[in-house]
């Protein structure tokens, strides 16, 4: 029996110009590994909790401290959570940042074999650095970064590494990453 391809819309919510990607994605993927993919297809580098919500559950990795009554995401497949179009949860990556992302099942597609999946379609804009405040705190750096007499101009440089480009958005490096990682069972080869 072929394999459903869902289509997914991952967006940052509460930021001005939008940042997004368009993903697809095996709809059994589990939510552990879609996890990790919106983690390459973002530029995100996986050094926070995050969770997944949908219908006010919560669903996330175990963690012994954790009393939420969050369900391991670790065992849930996407196809469980979105199963028509248009249908749509939460993604919140960073819960001290709060990077909330809106998911949305576009399409439902059959699998092509001559696509290597996951595989980033589009998308726009640099994904923010990590640890640097939240939407509010992203605002406030790219301000700074516009005005090079700013007193914090050169330290926000230097923890960029040199430069930061908020309009960069590079297709061809995401879906190099995606090729390169392992998903549960599946292992992603290059072509």
């Amino acid at each position: 029996m072929p394999r459903d391809i869902y289509q997914l819309k991952i967006t940052l919510k509460d930021f001005r110009p939008k940042i997004w990607r368009r993903i697809q994605v095996d709809a059994d993927t589990l939510l552990s590994d879609l996890h990790k993919i919106i983690q390459t297809s973002l530029g995100w580098t996986n050094s926070h909790l995050h969770q997944f919500i949908k219908n006010k559950r919560l669903y996330s990795l175990p963690s012994e401290d954790d009393e939420s009554g969050a369900i391991d995401s670790q065992g849930v497949k996407l196809s469980a959570l979105l199963k028509k179009q248009k249908d749509h949860m939460v993604y919140e990556y960073d819960f001290g940042d709060g990077w909330i992302h809106d998911i949305t099942l576009e399409e439902i597609l059959q699998v092509d074999p001559a696509v290597k999946y996951p595989i980033c379609l589009e998308g726009e804009m640099h994904c923010p650095p990590e640890d640097c405040g939240g939407t509010w705190g992203y605002a406030d750096m790219l301000k700074i970064l516009k005005d090079k007499t700013h007193e914090e101009y050169e330290s926000y440089i230097t923890w960029l590494g040199g430069s930061f480009d908020p309009c960069k958005f590079d297709l061809k490096a995401v879906n190099k990453s995606l090729r390169q990682k392992q998903y549960g069972c599946i292992e992603i080869m290059d072509f």
